[in-house]
C-alpha cells in the first residue's frame, strides 16, 4: 500500500507529496479530521515515502527493506505512541490516556541519531488523549525538534489539544466522504449490496474506516435487533440486557438516534432516500404517526442524557430498562 491507495483524501495527500517533493519538512504536523477516514494510515504511508529507498512518482515502493519494516511495525526509527503503547502503572488513575512517561521515552528516542532511516518519525495517535503533563512535556520537544526528526499528531478532536501545541504544528486536514460517494465505493470496491452500503455510508457519516469495521459485524441484523428490542412494540426478545457492555450500549444509543431521526425526517417530508434505516422504510412510515414533534424532541433529549449517564457509570441495567420504557409507545 502507498499514499495513492488512500481513498477520498486527494487534497491532503497532495499537500504531503508537495512537502516531500520540495524537500522541506516542518518538524511537526497535525493530522486532524473525523475518526475512521485514514489519518493514521496517511501518517504511516507518508513515513514510508519519506524513508523509502526506491520511491517513484511521489509514492513509496512498498517492497524495499524500509517499507516492509514500517508495514510490519518493526522499523527502529518509526515509532507509534498511543494509549495502548504505554505501560500501565497500577497507581495511574487515568487508564485511557497518553502519559508523560511515554513522552519522556519519545524525548529519549528523538535526540538519538537514526539507525537507518532518513528521518526519525514519531506518530502520536489520538493525540487529544495526552494528559496535561504529557502535553506540556511534548511542547518542549516541539519548540526545538531535531532536524532529522518528524512528529505527527493524529486526532479527531483537535479542540482538546492546547493552543500552544496546535500553533507549533503544520495543520493537515482530512475529511469524510460524501455519503453517496462512500455508498458507491462500498458497492464497487467491496461488493456490498445496496441496502447495506446505504446504511453503512449514512450511519458512519462518510467514514470509510468506520464502515469497513462495521461491515464485519452483520450490521443490519445487529442494528435491527437493537431497534426491535428498544423501540418496537412486539420486539422484546432475542437481545437480553445481560449481554450489553458499555461500548454496546453506546452503539445502541447511536442506532436508536438514527431510528428516531428517520421518523422525524419522514414527518417533515424529507425524501425517503435520505433515511438511514432505508431497509425498514415501510415500518418507519407505519410508526411515524405515533410520535408528535414534541415527543421526538423529548426522545432525543432522553438519549443524550442517557449517554451522559452511561459515561458516569450509573447502573446499566436500570438505565436500559428506563430507555425501553421511555421508547415504547
Amino acid at each position: 500500500m502507498s499514499l495513492k491507495d488512500i481513498r477520498g483524501q486527494d487534497k491532503p495527500i497532495e499537500v504531503l507529496r508537495g512537502q516531500f517533493r520540495q524537500g522541506f519538512l516542518a518538524g511537526s504536523y497535525l493530522f486532524s479530521g473525523p475518526e475512521g477516514i485514514g489519518k493514521g494510515l496517511a501518517a504511516r504511508e507518508w513515513a514510508k515515502l519519506i524513508n523509502c529507498r526506491d520511491s517513484k512518482k511521489n509514492d513509496s515502493c512498498g517492497s524495499c527493506a524500509s517499507c516492509i519494516k514500517i508495514d510490519k511495525g518493526s522499523h527502529p526509527d518509526v515509532h507509534w505512541v498511543s494509549v495502548d503503547s504505554g505501560t500501565v502503572d497500577a497507581a495511574e488513575s487515568i487508564s485511557d490516556s497518553i502519559k508523560i512517561e511515554q513522552v519522556r521515552q519519545l524525548k529519549k528516542e528523538i535526540y538519538l541519531k537514526p539507525f537507518e532511516a532518513k528521518i526519525k518519525t514519531f506518530i502520536i495517535d489520538d493525540a487529544d488523549r495526552l494528559t496535561l503533563e504529557a502535553a506540556n512535556a511534548l511542547l518542549k520537544i516541539l519548540e526545538e525538534p531535531p532536524a532529522d526528526s518528524l512528529i505527527i499528531l493524529v486526532t479527531s478532536k483537535p479542540q482538546l489539544l492546547p493552543e500552544t501545541i496546535l500553533s507549533r504544528c503544520r495543520s493537515i486536514k482530512f475529511s469524510a466522504f460524501g455519503k453517496e460517494e462512500l455508498k458507491g465505493i462500498l458497492q464497487s470496491d467491496y461488493g456490498l449490496e445496496p441496502l447495506l452500503s446505504h446504511y453503512l455510508a449514512c450511519f458512519c457519516e462518510g467514514r470509510l474506516g468506520a464502515a469497513l469495521r462495521l461491515k464485519e459485524t452483520e450490521p443490519l441484523l445487529h442494528k435491527n435487533q437493537i431497534i426491535d428490542y428498544f423501540a418496537s412494540r412486539g420486539g422484546s426478545q432475542g437481545y437480553p440486557e445481560s449481554e450489553f457492555k458499555k461500548e454496546t450500549i453506546r452503539e445502541s444509543f447511536e442506532v436508536l438516534a438514527s431510528w428516531f431521526r428517520d421518523i422525524y425526517f419522514l414527518k417533515i417530508g424529507v425524501p425517503h432516500a435520505k433515511l438511514i434505516n432505508l431497509d425498514r422504510k415501510n415500518e418507519l412510515i407505519d410508526v411515524m404517526g405515533r410520535y408528535s414533534p414534541v415527543q421526538l424532541d423529548s426522545i432525543f433529549n432522553f438519549l443524550s442524557e442517557a449517554a451522559l449517564y452511561l459515561e458516569q457509570n450509573v447502573n446499566q441495567k436500570l438505565l436500559l430498562s428506563n430507555i425501553r420504557m421511555a421508547l415504547k409507545t
